[in-house]
């Protein structure tokens, strides 16, 4: 009997992030009095994530002025990897993840800059690719005057997941 997709391991979001060449960092911890993640029923929500290198260091500057599309746009992917390196503190195991449900995602970004869907798309492309279907989700991108310790990009999110 074949398996299905979601107990398929060649298809799992760990050999993807593999075929990726992607490592999970340790979950970032917080930088105030707030919590990483609150689970609500089957219902993670996660709090927002910048684009913080396994190393430590932020990536910071303003969109549009010093930093340009691309760089934000990794700068977004690397904070999506922030928020898997949160999931998989979360629950254990990303195939747990049933649906990713919604994104905010923030840019730090000069007043005149209007490109800001696509910066977050950094963060939305990683998670189709680790989730597929899955990994599609209502999103909002918007920008912002400042954001803390002037990182690029910073994005939350809400996931629906298996018990």
């Amino acid at each position: 009997m074949p398996q299905s997709e979601e107990n398929d391991l060649t298809n799992s979001p760990a050999s993807r992030l593999a075929e990726l060449g992607i490592i999970l960092p340790s979950a970032p911890r917080p930088v105030a009095n707030y919590v990483p993640f609150v689970i609500e029923g089957d219902y993670l929500y996660l709090s927002g994530q910048g684009p913080r290198e396994a190393a430590g260091t932020l990536r910071t500057g303003k969109v549009g002025a010093e930093i340009g599309i691309d760089q934000a746009y990794a700068d977004a992917r690397l904070t999506g990897v922030n928020l898997l390196a949160v999931i998989q503190e979360a629950l254990g195991d990303l195939g747990r993840v049933r649906r990713v449900i919604k994104l905010l995602g923030m840019v730090n970004a000069v007043p005149d800059f209007g490109d800001h869907p696509k910066v977050i798309n950094g963060c939305s492309d990683l998670l189709v690719d680790v989730f597929g279907d899955a990994g599609r989700h209502a999103r909002s991108a918007v920008g912002f005057g400042s954001l803390p310790n002037n990182i690029t990009v910073e994005i939350e999110a809400i996931v629906a997941f298996r018990n």
